[in-house]
């Protein structure tokens, strides 16, 4: 279970719209404190994340004996008004946390929910989440949590496999290739340097064509190699079926069948059903923006 602990700047009340902080204030000069049911309830379809958060916050600051929280769980597919988590308890001591519960649900499940989207448009085949360069470093393992919430096989980020309870994957990035000023010499670097547990995926856009790096990182490194990432860049037609099929080919005539081809760069449910429907002998997806970049859900709280 991911440790989720409220920051202090949202128990204080410091991230909530300031009205609900204004109306505990007049509240408790009033001296009225009724026991009250808020149910929250998301706007579109998709798949819940965040309440494990949001539940790890209300554990915070309501009194146990006198409250009562009822939810859906964490990944759990969700109606458009379909109520996810019911609160009830006296109302001071939850009130100033709308925001904050409505935030916490909102961005997750929209991240879960695009990747729920690639992973079953993948058909069983490894969707990993690339996103975390497109978010600010603050959220980025709330990002690739609730990617592995929506059913990505795991993520690019040290902090989002660490509150899914996942390892963090990655391959080579260009900026070592281009320091060492050749694809095999980074790929023998990493190779070198890096435990054995690490699996050996050779970046193979960089300097030269795709397949000739891909038969050139084979023979450097045998059956160390686990596999390829193309991620050829949208100037350049982005990686397509025939690129994969050629790659696969050209492997596969030289010896190296048991090496994997692993595809990133611009990709989205409906591309990923492409190749996966094509019958394109693709291994592995890189997904970033598509998740990174989905539209929150909106979540509405009823009193």
């Amino acid at each position: 279970m991911p440790a989720f602990e409220p920051r202090p700047e949202v128990l204080s009340g410091h991230t909530a719209d300031v009205y609900f902080k204004r109306s505990i204030e007049i509240l408790q000069a009033e001296g009225r404190n009724p026991e009250a049911t808020m149910e929250v309830f998301p706007g579109r379809p998709g798949v819940l994340c965040g309440i494990l958060e949001v539940t790890a916050l209300l554990e915070k600051v309501l009194p146990p004996d006198k409250s009562e929280v009822w939810a859906l769980s964490e990944g759990e597919g969700m109606a458009a008004r379909e109520v996810v988590l019911r609160i009830r308890g006296p109302y001071l001591d939850y009130g100033l946390y709308e925001t904050a519960i409505c935030g916490m649900l909102a961005q997750t499940s929209g991240w879960a929910t695009a990747a729920r989207q690639c992973v079953d448009a993948a058909c069983g085949v490894p969707v990993v989440s690339f996103g975390a360069r497109h978010v600010h470093p603050n959220v980025a393992g709330l990002m690739d949590y609730a990617a592995i919430t929506g059913g990505c096989q795991s993520c690019s980020s040290l902090s989002g496999a660490e509150l899914s309870g996942t390892a963090a994957v990655g391959t080579i990035p260009h900026a070592l290739i281009l320091v060492m000023g050749d694809t095999v010499a980074a790929t023998l670097a990493f190779d070198k340097h890096m435990p054995a547990d690490v699996q050996r995926v050779a970046l193979v856009d960089t300097f030269k064509d795709e397949a000739e790096e891909s038969l050139r990182v084979a023979q450097a490194l045998g059956k160390k190699l686990a596999s390829v990432r193309l991620d050829t860049p949208f100037e350049r037609g982005r990686v397509t079926p025939e690129l994969v099929t050629e790659v696969r080919a050209r492997l596969d005539q030289a010896g190296y069948e048991y090496v994997k081809i692993f595809v990133s760069g611009g990709l989205d449910a409906d591309r990923i059903h492409m190749f996966v429907h094509s019958g394109i002998p693709v291994d592995g997806f890189g997904v970033g923006s598509y998740i990174s970049g989905a539209r929150q859900i909106a979540f509405t709280a009823a009193l």
